[in-house]
């Protein structure tokens, strides 16, 4: 086994954790604002269901990148392609771990929102899907970056 392989499985690894790790986060600090509102409103699921679930996408992205970057990482690699898909996988492994908790913070605020007044919830997805976006240039930027 090549180091080059430790090391490209290695920033794929990373990337797959970190991300999984701050939907988690994210998806915690939206899970306890919609339980909130629903121990109240019971018939407001569908309208915080959307805005519950938006964190759990950068950990989505992760996988996705490292199935796709797999096939570079093979057990002959050298060492400068290994560093290659390391740093390749680096934009979105801080951006996936980061994006998901301010998202979560932004969604738990909006979902605050529409247990406080009617008819908000589609107009407020606009705040954390505008985070959403950094995670998509990000995801975009890795794959450009594969080696």
């Amino acid at each position: 086994m090549e180091w080059g392989f430790v090391i490209g499985l290695l920033g794929l690894a990373l990337c797959v954790l970190l991300c999984g790790l701050g939907s988690a986060i994210g998806l915690a600090k939206t899970g306890k604002s919609a339980a909130g509102v629903l121990s109240e409103e019971p018939k407001k699921f569908s309208k915080v269901l959307v805005l519950v679930v938006l964190p759990a996408t950068q950990g989505i992205y992760g996988f996705v990148f490292a199935i796709v970057a797999s096939s570079s990482c093979t057990l002959n690699i050298d060492i400068v392609t290994g560093l290659n898909l390391l740093l390749a996988s680096l934009p979105l492994t801080l951006t996936g771990f980061f994006t998901p908790i301010f998202q979560g913070n932004c969604a738990a605020s909006c979902i605050n929102a529409v247990a406080k007044k009617e008819g908000l919830s589609g107009k407020l997805i606009l705040f954390p899907a505008m985070i959403e976006t950094y995670a998509i240039l990000s995801l975009v930027i890795s794959l450009l970056l594969l080696p």
